[in-house]
């Protein structure tokens, strides 16, 4: 199978080439400012990961959740507002990503477990690229989904506490430590064998994995500011995934009373029968049913702890940053995987089209550029190509289907393109700073559809797909669906 690439960055090359007549001196700004105090000419990578982590943080306005670590950051760098994961599942976003390649259903980074090796075998995975070009590179915890995919893109061997423990069994109970109460030992479920949906526990952040891949990837550090080759070391974090399971002085930072559930716990009007909720979490022992707001407010408690739990890791890290002075010459990027609803149209989990599905938060700081927030649109197949030019790296030819936001790096109101393109189990969905428009085809023909003026409806509560006054809005964003369908 050769690799096919498309048209997508002269698309967006055409739609934006005003904005483009400015960017060109913010990216020779940028890059001057990157050379000039890069060890070696070159920048470090600092990526991490956090799974099923949506942009509910203190730096995306969100008052409620405790996340001082990651607002801290946000004032030095770019926060992307409108940033979308290209797929609503991990394995598959993680594959496109690594790869700079666009899902292509049915049978290219679609699944939950879907390996981006076996999926494309001819496309050189980030790590790899940069690995050929004189980097160290570092993979600690859940980076790709699979550990065995693109293992030799790494300098090392990929690090996971329990390296055989995300296969299927991954959350039977307690087959990998994810439980850490007795009394969770009481709600296993009689199906699955998982323990319960969340967990407070009073230990040590270390008790839990995800403690450990801190504290490893603060060691690879020390480790790796002694090398002479410049470091691009990618950490993975757990949560906030299911089990919502965190210390308990995570916990303890939230009054559960106080936390403010959906205010649309509804299905939206007019939502094709093609949009449905997540069953994941029903999976999971202790649940009963979303409709109880007892449930509602202990799932959405237990997220927030584990959110507030990944901020201190990751402070933690970003501190080893700075006293080993690596600060001033280390690209900071952070995302999560993809959204998660919570009990927003009655839904909880990813795996659908709707926004809180597929917006994710992704921040960047890049040392000596003043970052802010950036409303433009940008996807995850953007980063290979943003950090390949940041860092003087050649881009694999014919490969990289997304295209570099080093200009938004430069100046947060600058846009590099209109529309972010998503796919989910056969539906099509491009996403613009107004409107989110989806189809679901079978064949040549359209079987349903869905649009959302996000202006005027932000919470995407009503379908607007027979209003008149959106027909032609519609029927553009349609016919940029179908151009880019046919280009994968």
């Amino acid at each position: 199978m050769m690799l096919k690439i498309n048209s997508f960055s002269i698309l967006e090359d055409v739609a934006m080439k005003y904005t483009q007549s400015f960017c060109f001196v913010s990216v020779i700004v940028l890059s001057s400012s990157v050379y000039l105090h890069g060890q070696n000419n070159k920048m470090n990578v600092l990526l991490i990961i956090a799974d099923d982590m949506r942009p509910e943080l203190g730096c995306y306005g969100i008052e409620d959740i405790v996340t001082p670590r990651l607002d801290s950051l946000a004032r030095y760098a770019t926060v992307f507002q409108n940033a979308y994961c290209n797929i609503p599942v991990s394995g598959a976003s993680r594959a496109s990503l690594f790869t700079g390649m666009y899902p292509r259903y049915p049978n290219r980074f679609t699944a939950f477990d879907a390996s981006a090796e076996k999926d494309c075998p001819e496309a050189l995975s980030l790590p790899e690229c940069f690995k050929k070009n004189g980097y160290y590179v570092v993979s600690n915890g859940k980076v790709f989904h699979n550990i065995t995919d693109h293992a030799d893109s790494w300098s090392e061997a990929p690090w996971r506490v329990h390296p055989d423990g995300y296969g299927k069994d991954w959350a039977e109970y307690n087959k990998w430590e994810l439980w850490q109460n007795e009394e969770s030992s009481r709600y296993v479920h009689p199906k699955t064998l998982r323990g319960p949906f969340c967990e407070s526990a009073d230990v040590a952040d270390t008790t839990y994995i995800d403690g450990r891949v801190a504290q490893k990837t603060i060691a690879d550090l020390r480790r790796l500011h002694k090398k002479e080759k410049p470091f691009f070391l990618a950490c993975g974090f757990w949560k906030p995934h299911l089990p919502f399971n965190a210390p308990k002085k995570y916990w303890d930072l939230y009054r559960r009373e106080e936390i403010h559930l959906a205010q649309n716990p509804y299905r939206p009007k007019a939502l094709p029968k093609q949009v449905t909720s997540s069953g994941e979490i029903r999976g999971y022992g202790k649940f009963v049913t979303t409709k109880d707001e007892t449930f509602q407010r202990e799932a959405k408690h237990g997220y927030y702890a584990c959110v507030s739990y990944i901020d201190a890791q990751i402070g933690l890290i970003l501190d080893e940053l700075d006293r080993l002075g690596l600060s001033e010459n280390t690209i900071v990027v952070i995302l999560g995987d993809h959204g998660w609803h919570l009990g927003e149209h009655g839904f909880w989990g990813k795996h659908n089209l709707m926004n809180h599905a597929t917006r994710a938060p992704l921040i960047v700081r890049v040392p000596h550029c003043r970052g802010g927030k950036a409303k433009g649109i940008v996807e995850f197949v953007d980063i290979y190509p943003t950090l390949c030019e940041l860092c003087g790296v050649p881009m694999p030819k014919d490969q990289l289907q997304g295209k570099s936001f080093v200009p938004i790096l430069q100046d947060s109101g600058k846009k590099t393109k209109q529309y972010a393109f998503i796919q989910w189990k056969g539906g099509y969905n491009i996403v613009s700073e107004q409107y989110s428009s989806t189809i679901w085809l079978q064949g040549d023909s359209v079987v349903a559809r869905m649009i959302f003026d996000r202006q005027l409806d932000a919470s995407e509560n009503e379908n607007k797909v027979h209003c008149p006054y959106l027909s032609r809005e519609r029927d553009k964003l349609e016919a940029q669906i179908k151009i880019r369908k046919s280009q994968l």
